[in-house]
């Protein structure tokens, strides 16, 4: 087939073809293959216009084989996007002489979508501006000696001026779907009973050379309502650099997190009564009595031994290059069981600091958190019913114990997770997860297979 290329216009300020850019969200290119756009689109094209004169030496025009389009985007510094729809079709008829007549049009749908802030809602919102259909090729299977005057006249007649406000439609349908995605932003969402989490938007999300910069600005609520105020994040974070070009990252502070966690301080509270726990020896008298001698004169006969950990200041999460860790002051009081219906008798109160070691990871809209004990940094004796011993006596014995009782039922608190913003639907299951000085990046690759 003879290929005649048609000559696309330049616009100030942004290319009159597609260049190499960042493939969108793929919720964007799904929005534009399952709306079935194009083809609603290019099927107008095949139907009489009014005020359109028929083409001399065409008739029975009609358009078929839409192909999948395929969506790249550029960011314009200050403005927002440049959106362009690559795609093609062919286009059939009757020719003059009788036989079938069929052109072949590779084209690319262009437009500026500019980023602006709704005055209704406040969110922010694309709209599309400028658009232009670019024909980047065209095939026919006419006899070469009809192709100037035939195909110039049906370029110059039909596809210039009609496929224009044909196509550009399918611009503005994709951007409705693309700004319904804003509208959970300030959304508040749930973290277990507890209370909630909001991301509000500190200012309109810019756009530079390289990517779409969006601040938010969390508030953290219990679920009486009270907001919980971020302690002072000290220095402003910033981004890491050496991440892969298209990628994008969600920074979220330490001072985030440590605000988050407050909501379930209570829940970290716990009375532990079983005698068996994990690998840890029977809990009884008897084998604390190996720990502390005096505990054996007390109680010669071995009593089981019930614990009671209280988190008695706020968690604080810190974060070093590839380590984070969970902070926690609290006390923890043992005691000796005693017959039913009898309350059991405290042996000794201990106030306590010790760190958990955080692995992140995400699941569906949620940060996750597992622990396991990194440090036991203090112990201080409060009080004590058998009488005075040194707190180093028992440094092994609440280590084990910590880890085997009490680290499971810290993970199970923190399996609500946390949410994450809800931010034009992307799937935060393919993030790669990086601790940095005082945050947590999380890196997604959005880029299409």
């Amino acid at each position: 087939m003879p290929e005649r290329l048609a000559q696309g216009r330049k616009v100030a300020g942004r290319p009159a073809k597609c260049l190499s850019g960042y493939p969108p969200f793929p919720e964007v290119q799904s929005a534009m293959d399952e709306s079935h756009i194009l083809e609603q689109m290019a099927a107008e094209a095949g139907k009489k216009q009014p005020g359109m004169k028929p083409i001399k030496g065409i008739t029975n025009l009609k358009v078929k084989d839409v192909q999948l389009p395929v969506i790249t985007l550029s960011f314009l510094p200050g403005v927002g996007i440049f959106q362009c729809v690559s795609t093609g079709m062919t286009i059939t008829g009757k020719s003059f002489i009788g036989g079938n007549m069929e052109i072949i049009v590779v084209l690319n749908i262009t437009a500026t979508n500019r980023l602006l802030q709704d005055e209704k809602t406040g969110l922010p919102t694309f709209k599309s501006e400028g658009c232009e259909v670019i024909l980047v090729s065209v095939k026919t299977n006419l006899p070469s000696n009809m192709l100037p005057k035939v195909v110039n006249k049906f370029l110059d007649s039909t596809l210039h001026k009609v496929l224009p406000s044909l196509m550009c439609p399918a611009i503005d349908a994709v951007l409705v779907y693309v700004n319904r995605k804003w509208a959970n932003l300030n959304a508040p969402m749930p973290v277990g009973q507890m209370g909630i989490v909001k991301y509000v938007l500190t200012s309109m999300p810019t756009t530079t050379a390289n990517y779409l910069q969006v601040a938010f600005s969390p508030v953290v609520q219990q679920q009486e309502g009270n907001t919980i105020q971020l302690a002072d994040a000290g220095e402003a974070l910033e981004f890491p650099e050496g991440y892969a070009e298209g990628s994008s990252q969600l920074l979220l502070s330490a001072t985030f997190l440590t605000t988050g966690l407050a909501l379930l301080q209570k829940s970290f509270n716990v009375t532990i009564q079983d005698m068996k726990i994990g690998k840890l020896p029977p809990q009884t008298t008897k084998t604390l009595a190996g720990f502390i001698p005096k505990v054996a004169k007390a109680y010669p006969k071995p009593k089981p031994l019930v614990t009671q950990i209280r988190i008695n200041k706020p968690p604080k999460v810190t974060m070093k290059t590839g380590k984070s860790l969970l902070h926690l002051h609290g006390s923890l009081e043992m005691f000796a069981a005693r017959r039913r219906g009898k309350a059991p008798v405290s042996l000794f109160l201990l106030e306590t600091h010790f760190n958990l070691k955080i692995q992140y990871s995400v699941r569906e809209d949620r940060l996750l958190m597992l622990t396991s004990l990194d440090r036991l940094l203090s112990l201080s004796r409060e009080s004590s019913s058998i009488g005075a011993f040194s707190e180093k006596e028992l440094t092994g014995f609440i280590t084990d114990y910590l880890q085997e009782a009490y680290v499971p039922v810290v993970n199970d608190v923190l399996q609500v997770g946390f949410p994450l913003p809800d931010l034009l639907d992307i799937d935060y299951n393919l993030a790669e997860l990086d601790i940095v000085e005082n945050a947590l990046v999380l890196v997604l690759d959005l880029k299409l297979d």
